[in-house]
């Protein structure tokens, strides 16, 4: 193609992606007005219009913020038919209002863009020409053309620039460069659980992010009701996908890591040992939580006395005993059946109290004044104070925090679990500080939910709020129409025939503003309508427990790679977490390109992904960079310096450096440890004794992490495995 040609072409996309802008910017303004109009028609008072009020809200803002991704780049490709036609691809679809809805810009998800992924050479699918954009916001930059009908190729141009890149602080969507192999797996239409296994650098985070984007174009109404829920490895992981789907225009979607998946906890701390984090995340932790919940359901070693009136009644093991027995009986949650425990005391104590008081002068016959004493008791036993005291002590009302606090912090406690836990396994779980939460508490907790009963304190304070409210309502109405009695003559309308005192209570009454996102996070009993889980190998069978009940309708995209599992509760095998719940119902995809990582450093990584499991295939890599992965050993009281001079170098080109290190390492500047670094990505990484990383499979991670270069600082000798790297004895400075 001649450079005049060229010029004029790409004028022409410009003006025609400018025609796009400005249609886009029209939209913008007009849904920006809708809004205002909305929120200024906010003042009306009547339940049916501010429902329709709110409704309109929520299409108007999801609309605005769909148009917001032009931000992002609005039009990214073109596809030019053997019939003579075209489309553009873009990120939203635009359609023509005044020529009968005709599409002026096709939507990534929309079926008819398929073919801008899929189309080969030898499956052109009517495509003669495919055509990628170089954006930068919105101007033009460049294209390049694929010709699929046997002309010249220029290949994957497109592909190979955006891996070159420099990498940013958060995840760029790939809309672009959606591979075919990728986009099979985004368009899948399984409604219940996908499971994406694929070695480091396979792309299956993005394609599982592509794939919520098309869910939520797809099944829209069912989603946006209910929200999606991500869950990542780290906060950092998810820092960095965090703008995946708001720039492809999908907002409805709650990020959370397995420490924050009990609501009012957030942690990121991991267990002190292996051993407690495989005992923790154990299936067996449900009969655990049981024990340890029957454990606070007490009776009294020696007599308690609870002093009446006229007697001292002694609560006893055998009064106890029984009153524990028809509070279980009912399979009633712990603070429910506690009420249940409390009457049956009351029972009792009120038969021993009787006894007590009529001993020498109540006989069989007098019933009636039995029957009356027996009254007389039982409403003093409910109102006695020792006998409160005493149920706190017997049958406490707990919180999941007190549950695992005093459960933990307790060896004593711990014994409650001796015939589910060796004594080895029962150390493991003890901790001084009961409620130094861990990762691996987070699933317990809403575990301990199920045994303790959910808390509606504050559901009961705020139907209180509203009786009262209305009741308040009814106070003023009637006030006003006393008022006004003498005024009124047969055809005037008094207050209470245009408002009752529920919908005056209403109104005044404060609204929930939050977004879907906000509100689904706080609440436990939100229920989603699709989970995404990445690194998903590392979570244990108690955090699967706590997604299956997020997401009854079992609708998820499980991401992960067990060559890369860490935790000593994770899973050996995608069967193992899932088949307690779908049995063998889902599906199951495998990413076998290597985007991320060039051929020169998936060659080191080839030796820990072999001591991981020899059967694993390395995957092929799309590129190779000509640079090799180098390695120094240096002396232990050099190491400092020689990390701040390694990193120097690796950063002096574009994008990101990052240090990994194992944890405890003293050194200067942002340094991460494998583990943080999951689902990550970096130009340039410089690995700091990489021989003291927990087993291979987390060197395999770290090693996998960088896009371009690759080097090793290490002050013993490396792992036998770890071979490939180019040995250098100094370091520039």
């Amino acid at each position: 193609m001649s450079n005049a040609r060229h010029a004029a072409e790409l004028r022409a996309e410009r003006e025609y992606i400018a025609f796009l802008y400005r249609r886009l910017a029209t939209e913008r303004g007009e849904a920006t007005g809708e809004l205002t109009h909305v929120l200024r028609d906010s003042s009306d008072a009547d339940n049916e219009a501010r429902w329709q009020r709110e409704v309109a809200f929520n299409a108007v803002a999801g609309r605005v913020s769909g148009l917001r991704v032009a931000d992002h780049g609005l039009c990214f490709g073109r596809l030019d038919h053997l019939d003579g036609g075209h489309q553009h691809i873009g990120r939203i679809g635009l359609f023509d209002e005044e020529a009968d809805y005709e599409p002026l810009l096709l939507d990534w998800r929309a079926p008819a863009a398929r073919p801008f992924y899929c189309a080969t050479a030898a499956t052109p699918e009517g495509v003669r020409r495919r055509r990628h954009f170089h954006t930068r916001g919105r101007e033009v930059l460049d294209f390049h053309d694929d010709e699929l009908d046997g002309g010249d190729q220029n290949g994957d141009t497109a592909l190979l620039a955006a891996l070159d890149a420099p990498r940013e602080e958060t995840m760029r969507d790939i809309v672009a460069t959606i591979q075919a192999e990728q986009d099979e797996i985004i368009r899948l239409d399984h409604q219940g659980v996908v499971v994406i296994q694929g070695a480091a650098g396979t792309g299956k985070t993005a394609v599982a992010l592509h794939r919520v984007a098309y869910l939520l174009y797809t099944r829209r109404e069912r989603l946006s009701r209910s929200g999606v829920l991500i869950v990542g490895p780290n906060p950092g992981f998810l820092r960095y996908i965090g703008e995946v789907l708001p720039s492809l225009g999908e907002t409805d979607v709650v990020f959370a890591t397995p420490g924050e998946l009990f609501p009012g906890v957030t942690t990121t701390a991991r267990e002190p040992s292996a051993e407690a984090e495989r005992v923790k995340g154990s299936a067996l932790m449900v009969d655990v939580l049981a024990a340890a919940v029957a454990d606070r359901q007490r009776v009294p070693e020696e007599p308690i006395g609870i002093e009446l009136d006229d007697v001292t009644v002694p609560l006893d093991a055998g009064i106890a005993g029984r009153a524990r027995g028809l509070a279980r009986a009912g399979g009633l949650p712990h603070n429910e059946a506690r009420s249940v425990f409390h009457r049956a005391l009351i029972a009792g104590l009120a038969e021993a109290a009787v006894r007590q008081i009529g001993e020498g002068w109540l006989t069989a016959e007098d019933r009636a004044l039995r029957a009356d004493l027996l009254d007389d008791v039982r409403r003093e036993l409910a109102g006695s104070l020792d006998l409160a005291a005493a149920v706190d002590e017997l049958w406490p009302e707990l919180t999941p925090q007190k549950l695992l606090a005093d459960f933990f912090g307790s060896r004593e406690r711990l014994e409650a679990a001796k015939g589910l836990l060796s004594p080895d396994e029962r150390e493991a779980l003890f901790r001084p500080q009961g409620d130094a939460w861990t990762i691996s508490d987070a699933p317990l907790l809403d575990e301990a939910v199920e045994f303790l009963g959910v808390d509606r304190s504050a559901e009961r304070r705020a139907e209180r709020r509203r009786r009262a409210s209305a009741e308040y309502a009814r106070e003023v109405l009637g006030l006003m129409e006393l008022d006004r009695a003498d005024e009124v003559d047969d055809f005037e309308l008094v207050a209470s025939d245009v408002v009752d005192a529920e919908r005056l209570a209403e109104r005044a009454e404060e609204r929930d503003e939050r977004d879907l996102a906000e509100r689904a996070a706080e609440d436990r009993e939100w229920t989603y309508g699709h989970v995404v889980v990445d690194e998903a190998q590392e979570l244990s069978a108690m955090d699967w427990r706590v997604l299956m009940r997020r997401c009854p309708r079992r609708s998820f995209t499980v991401v992960g790679d067990l060559a890369q599992r860490q935790s000593a509760a994770g899973a050996r095998s995608w069967a193992e977490p899932l088949a307690p719940y779908v049995q063998d119902r889902w599906l199951y995809r495998r990413l076998t390109v290597n985007y991320r990582t060039p051929a020169e450093i998936m060659a080191v990584a080839a030796g820990a992904l072999a001591e991981v499991d020899p059967t694993l295939e390395v995957p092929e890599s799309v590129r190779s960079n000509g640079i090799r992965p180098w390695a120094q050993r240096v002396a232990p009281e050099e190491l400092a310096e020689a990390v701040a001079a390694a990193r120097r170098e690796l950063g002096a080109g574009e994008g990101s450096v990052a240090v990994i290190a194992p944890p405890g390492l003293a050194l200067e500047g942002p340094v991460l440890t494998p583990m943080q670094t999951k689902g990550l990505e970096f130009d340039a990484v410089l690995l700091v004794d990489p021989q003291r990383f927990a087993g291979a499979s987390e060197l395999y991670v770290a090693l996998t992490r960088p896009t371009q270069r690759l080097g090793v600082l290490h002050t013993e000798p490396l792992p036998a495995y770890l071979t490939g790297l180019a040995d250098r004895v100094t370091t520039t400075r």
